[in-house]
């Protein structure tokens, strides 16, 4: 399985966090999880991490945060270096989203959508579309 630098939870909400690491745990993917509670948070965590296009950063985007929302968040990535933007994979993880927005997420390099609450079957189907050689079953 291809080794990832970290695993990034932006989400403002707690328990969702930990109800995500939790799920993220077992399959042992990366010993990084790091955890932000808004958009700002998460860019300056990005912008610390070493990781390359072959151990990149999963990042599980919530919409819906204080300081910087989601979407904010993806306009200011768009000024991080190429380097580091190049070893993200980003991963939109929300309860709704308006048709406006699910339009404006194709303007920015945003892997996938997947509804809340991850479960390890939306889990596993991440990996097998976004990471070489995850087990199939």
């Amino acid at each position: 399985m291809q080794s990832l630098t970290a695993i990034l939870l932006v989400d403002d909400d707690p328990s969702t966090n930990y109800l995500n690491e939790a799920a993220l745990y077992p399959l042992q993917l990366t010993t990084t999880y790091l955890t932000a509670h808004n958009g700002q948070e998460a860019l300056d965590l990005l912008a610390a991490q070493s990781a390359t296009p072959e151990e990149p950063v999963l990042v599980l985007l919530d919409m819906a945060m204080p300081v910087l929302n989601g979407m904010g968040f993806l306009q200011a990535f768009q000024a991080l270096p190429a380097s580091v933007r190049a070893a993200t994979i980003i991963v939109v993880v929300a309860v709704s989203m308006s048709s406006a927005d699910l339009g404006q997420l194709e303007k920015y390099s945003v892997a996938g959508l997947v509804s809340k609450p991850l479960t390890p079957d939306k889990l596993m189907a991440i990996l097998r579309l976004h990471f070489r050689a995850v087990k199939q079953g």
